[in-house]
């Protein structure tokens, strides 16, 4: 059998320590960008000076944002640190600069007037963003079940930093939202009768519950 590639390593090791799939793409994206900038080198091969010269090349040739630049610095450092066993040295990185800006915040009447402009299921995930606060992967992940009309509130599962959290539900939306469930259980009821109607699991729950889905 052949050695599992590098990616897929860390792939490995980042869903061994519960890292969410989003940040698993993220990383992936950043390894695989410092190997082609190293034209193909494998980062076994490298270390502090390659890893200084890509990171400067981010804030000063791409003019990356600092959070970018974090980013990628927090990818290459968990490669080096859990996938290849190797501790970086001291990184002389030129940094990127993090602008201070103030914040642009829609007033009632601009939020209204956006989504007016909307209609159906993108009127009320708008809604949901804006009422409920919740983030666009929290909103299209949203269940049913964590969806509580009596009392006005969505339970976030693993959210940022994989924690969980409840926020409110506003009252305007609590019909919105009972109308969705009733057309998504139509759909799902076609779905099932069609032989579909099954859904991901997260973790080991398919394992465990093999009709779960």
């Amino acid at each position: 059998m052949d050695p599992p590639k590098l990616i897929e390593r860390l792939c490995r090791e980042l869903r061994t320590r519960h890292y969410s799939r989003r940040t698993e793409q993220a990383y992936s994206s950043w390894v695989q960008r410092f190997v082609h900038f190293h034209q193909g080198r494998h980062p076994d091969e490298m270390g502090e000076r390659e890893i200084n010269e890509f990171l400067t090349h981010l804030a000063v040739k791409l003019e990356v944002a600092a959070s970018t630049q974090t980013q990628a610095l927090s990818a290459l450092l968990f490669l080096y640190r859990y996938v290849l066993g190797r501790d970086i040295g001291q990184l002389h990185v030129v940094r990127a600069k993090k602008p201070t800006r103030l914040p642009v915040v829609l007033t009632c009447d601009e939020v209204r007037a956006v989504l007016a402009q909307m209609e159906g299921d993108t009127w009320l995930m708008a809604s949901l963003l804006y009422g409920s606060g919740l983030r666009l992967s929290e909103c299209i992940g949203l269940r049913i079940q964590d969806a509580d009309l009596e009392r006005g509130e969505i339970l976030v599962r693993h959210g940022k930093g994989g924690k969980d959290r409840v926020t409110m539900l506003p009252n305007a939306l609590k019909g919105p939202l009972a109308e969705q469930t009733q057309r998504a259980r139509f759909v799902l009821r076609q779905d099932q009768a069609a032989g579909w109607g099954r859904i991901a699991l997260p973790d080991a729950i398919e394992r465990k519950y093999l009709n779960a889905a």
